[in-house]
C-alpha cells in the first residue's frame, strides 16, 4: 500500500454524557472528505480510543467503515495495553475490511514491540503504518525492530512520532523501504524534505485545507520556499498543539470553531478553559488569514 497525502485520525464526538454522538461524527467524516484529506484513522490517540472498551473501539470501527464505504481508505489502530485486545482489533479491522493497521508499542508495560507487531501481523495480514511515539509508549521502534519487522511484507509505512530529527535521517537513509509518514507536526517540512510523502496530521480534523496546502507545496510541487511561508504561519498553531499538555481538547474546539459537533472529552480530560480558548482562536484567526492570502496569490499566478 503507497501513504500519499493527508491522513486525519478523526476525533470521537461525545454528548455531555459521555455517549458517542454518532450523527456528528458522520458530519465529521463528510466533512473531512468534502475537504479533500487522502485517508482516515479510527482508534487514534485523537479519537480518544484509550477512554474506550474493546467493544466500543470494534463498534465504532465498523461504524466509521460503513460511513466512509470506499471513498477513502479507512486506518485501524490497534495499540492497547493488553496484547489480545491489540489483535482482537487488527483482526477486526480485516473483518470490516480497513485498508490498513495503525500498529504502535503497547504503552505502559515497556515491552520487546517485536514479538507485539508481530503477533498483530499474523493476525490480521493487513498493511501496516507503524506507530513509533516513544514519549507515550515507553521504548522506541529502533533498527533491531524495524530490520526483524522489515522481513514482512506487510510493514510498509512508519508514523515517526519520536520529535527526534535524527530518527527522520535514520529512517530516510537507512530503511528508505518503510515508507516515512510525518507523524510530527512541528517537523513537517523537515519530513518532507528527507522524502515523507503523507502526514498523519490531527489538526487536519479542524484545518484540512492549511494542512494540505503545505503537503502539496513540498510533496506534490516541492516548493520548499513556500513550504516554509506556509510552515512559519502554521507554527504557533503546531506550539500550541504540541506545548498546553491539552492536545485533544485543543482539536475538538478546533472543530467546534469550524461549526463541527466535537463535544467534551471523556474522563480524565477536562475541557478546554476559557483563556485556552481564546488562544487557540487566535492562533486559527491569524493561521487562516495568512494562508488564505497565500493560497489566493497562487491563484493568482496561475492565472496569468
Amino acid at each position: 500500500m503507497i501513504f500519499e497525502g493527508s491522513y486525519t485520525p478523526v476525533i470521537t464526538p461525545h454528548r455531555e454524557d459521555g455517549s458517542v454522538d454518532r450523527e456528528a461524527l458522520v458530519a465529521q467524516i463528510e466533512y473531512l472528505i468534502a475537504s479533500g484529506v487522502h485517508g482516515l484513522i479510527n482508534g487514534g490517540s485523537t479519537g480518544e480510543y484509550y477512554a474506550q472498551t474493546l467493544e466500543e473501539r470494534m463498534e465504532l470501527a465498523g461504524f466509521v467503515k460503513d460511513v466512509v464505504g470506499d471513498r477513502l481508505p479507512l486506518m485501524v489502530g490497534t495499540v492497547a495495553i493488553h496484547q489480545p485486545d491489540s489483535i482482537a482489533m487488527a483482526e477486526h479491522a480485516a473483518r470490516i475490511g480497513a485498508a490498513a493497521l495503525l500498529v504502535g508499542s503497547p504503552p505502559y508495560a515497556v515491552p520487546t514491540e517485536r514479538e507485539n507487531a508481530l503477533a498483530i501481523d499474523r493476525a490480521a495480514d493487513l498493511p501496516i503504518m507503524l506507530y513509533n511515539y516513544p514519549g507515550r509508549m515507553g521504548i522506541t521502534m529502533g533498527e533491531e525492530f524495524l530490520d526483524r519487522v522489515g522481513r514482512s511484507r506487510n510493514f510498509c509505512a512508519i508514523k515517526e512520532s519520536s520529535g527526534d530529527i535524527n530518527r527522520v535521517h535514520l529512517l530516510a537513509r537507512d530503511y528508505p523501504h518503510v515508507q516515512l509518514s510525518c507523524g510530527m507536526d512541528d517537523q513537517a517540512l523537515e519530513f518532507f524534505a528527507w522524502g515523507a510523502r503523507s502526514w498523519v496530521c490531527a489538526g487536519s480534523n479542524f484545518l484540512p485545507g492549511e494542512h494540505l496546502a503545505l503537503w502539496r507545496a513540498c510533496a506534490v510541487t516541492g516548493d520548499h520556499d513556500r513550504g516554509r511561508r506556509i510552515m512559519s504561519a502554521m507554527m504557533p498553531l503546531m506550539r500550541v498543539l504540541e506545548q498546553c499538555g491539552k492536545f485533544s481538547q485543543c482539536v475538538k474546539h478546533g472543530c467546534e470553531m469550524m461549526g463541527q459537533y466535537a463535544g467534551p472529552p471523556r474522563p480524565l480530560l477536562k475541557p478546554l478553559n476559557k483563556d485556552d480558548k481564546r488562544q487557540l482562536e487566535q492562533v486559527v484567526r491569524v493561521l487562516k488569514r495568512t494562508v488564505a492570502k497565500m493560497e489566493a496569490g497562487t491563484q493568482a499566478e496561475a492565472a496569468e
